[in-house]
Formats: C-alpha cells, sequence, structure tokens
C-alpha cells in the first residue's frame, strides 16, 4: 500500500488559508462543510501510490508567480488536430461552452489541423496498432499558432500521443508558463480498447469536459490537489478518473478565482446551466445545494 496519508481536517483549511477578510459570496463558497468530500487513501494502482505529491496550498500558489491573463492576454484557443467525428467525439461546441461557463472567459475553437500536412510526426503503436502523434511536435506547432490576444491555446485530438519513441503512450503534455499543452481524448472512449463498445453521446462529452477543464485548469498554475476529492485529483486509470468530480475543491476554486478574479455565484450559475443542458444530472444537483448555501444569506 501506498505510504501516502490523506490530510486530515486541519491541514484542508490551512491549505485553503485565512478567509476572514474575504467578502461573500467567495467566503461561502470557501467553506468545505459536507459538500467537499476529503480525498480517501489511494489504492494500489491509484495515482497517488505511485506518484507521491505534497500538495499545492493556496499560499503556495500566490507563491508560485504564475502569470494571469490580462487585457492583452485574455483568451482561451481551442486547437482541433485532426477529426472530430459526429457521435464518436465530444463536440466541440459544447466543449467551448463549457470551458467558457468553467473558466468565465472568452473560448474561441480553432479550424481544425490536418494532421497530414502539419509536419507532426506519427507511429504506429505496437501494442494497439494506432496511430499515435508525438506531443513535442505538436507543442512546437502551437507555439507558432499562438494567437496574439491568447492565455493559453490547447491541442485536442481523438488521436492517441506519445512524448518519446520509448514510451507507450501519454495523455497529454504541456508548457504551462508558454501557455500551450496538447491532450487526446482517445483512451477516454470504450472503442479505444474494444471497438465493439458503445458509449452514450453524454458520456463521451462529460469525459471530455472533464479532461479540458483538468488540463486547462493546470494552465493557470494549479497543480493536482491531494487534500480534497477534486477534479484536480491526479488519475492513473480510466476508473479513477471517472471517480472525481466535475468541481474544484475549495483549495483549487481560490486558486483560479484569484488569478481569474470571477464571481463565484455567476461562474456556479453559467454551469449548473450548461450541466442542465448537457445532462449531468449528478454535478447539476452538487452545483444547486451549493448555490442554495452560497447564497442563503443574501436573499
Amino acid at each position: 500500500m501506498s505510504a501516502f496519508t490523506p490530510p486530515g481536517p486541519e491541514e484542508r483549511l490551512q491549505a485553503i488559508g485565512p478567509t476572514d477578510r474575504v467578502l461573500d459570496p467567495l467566503r461561502r463558497a470557501l467553506e468545505p462543510r459536507a459538500d467537499f468530500a476529503p480525498l480517501p487513501r489511494p489504492g494500489p494502482n491509484d495515482w497517488l501510490a505511485n506518484h507521491p505529491e505534497s500538495g499545492q496550498s493556496f499560499a503556495d500558489f500566490l507563491r508560485s508567480g504564475m502569470k494571469r491573463p490580462d487585457r492583452q492576454h485574455h483568451k482561451l484557443y481551442l486547437q482541433p488536430l485532426g477529426e472530430f467525428a459526429a457521435g464518436a467525439s465530444p463536440s466541440l461546441a459544447q466543449l467551448r461552452a463549457f470551458a467558457s461557463a468553467f473558466f468565465t472567459l472568452e473560448v474561441d475553437v480553432l479550424a481544425a489541423l490536418d494532421i497530414a500536412g502539419s509536419g507532426v510526426s506519427t507511429r504506429m503503436n505496437p501494442h494497439t496498432h494506432n496511430r499515435q502523434l508525438l506531443t513535442t511536435d505538436i507543442l512546437a506547432l502551437l507555439r507558432t499558432r499562438v494567437p496574439h490576444d491568447a492565455y493559453a491555446i490547447l491541442g485536442i485530438t481523438m488521436e492517441d500521443l506519445y512524448p518519446d519513441p520509448s514510451w507507450n503512450f501519454v495523455f497529454g503534455q504541456a508548457s504551462l508558463h508558454e501557455g500551450v499543452g496538447v491532450y487526446s481524448f482517445a483512451r477516454y472512449d470504450p472503442r479505444f480498447n474494444d471497438p465493439q463498445a458503445r458509449a452514450s453521446g453524454t458520456l463521451l462529452l462529460q469525459r471530455g469536459c472533464k479532461v479540458l477543464a483538468h488540463e486547462m485548469t493546470h494552465m493557470f498554475g494549479v497543480q493536482h490537489c491531494i487534500y480534497f476529492h477534486c477534479l484536480m485529483n491526479g488519475s492513473n486509470h480510466l476508473a479513477e478518473s471517472d471517480a472525481r468530480p466535475m468541481h474544484l475543491c475549495p483549495v483549487d476554486l481560490r486558486k483560479l478565482q484569484e488569478s481569474i478574479g470571477f464571481d463565484v455565484v455567476e461562474r456556479y450559475r453559467r454551469l449548473l446551466q450548461f450541466y442542465l443542458s448537457a445532462g449531468f444530472t449528478e454535478e447539476a444537483s452538487w452545483l444547486s445545494r451549493r448555490l442554495d448555501f452560497i447564497t442563503r444569506e443574501s436573499r
């Protein structure tokens, strides 16, 4: 078993930091209460059993000096790489709508790049026999295509990735200080390992939104979370990824709010509207409860 021991209540509160000078409704949004479950002890195949992490408190985040969106660099861009076929991949329009609500920033989806003419190296994986794209080539390509008003640009693809010939695969790779990254949805599709499998559009979209939010939140300088059951928990396998909630815990919500400066109530209301329209019933129910608590005193 892993030597990792989940932080206790006092350590979790210390990671959030003092909130006595934080004004409502943000102060209430940072109260953990029962809406945020503590992180359970990892199983032998889980992320923290194999990747020891010390955690990043809110104070640690402030000391990191990560860049923030500003007047010049304030938009997020999604760069599709290859085809996103309807019914076989998450909807780009819905990914854009979700990202806009989650980060409260303007999000644009760029025209898809044809891999064949992009100069990106490819190979056939010897185990899966699926084509893979080389992440370092993709990052180099994205660096030449960063729009002038971009805070970050994230390449997204339905094809598998590899970072080096010696690796079997990688889910994604990013250069945080340059604001470029790439991530694959390929292995989140049940048909990746079983061509006969079927996945609902809701499941593909939910997994796609979760991966997108996790990876893009990293690009705001937020590291993996060890304090609560949180969107920013690391994951070593699909079951662990699926078990993560779609919401940020108080520690990471405070980091993202500090970076972007959003109205927490307006953000939650936009996300709730999206979740209801997308059929994400469990997360919509959680957000409804949370909004009720946050806004209760202001009514």
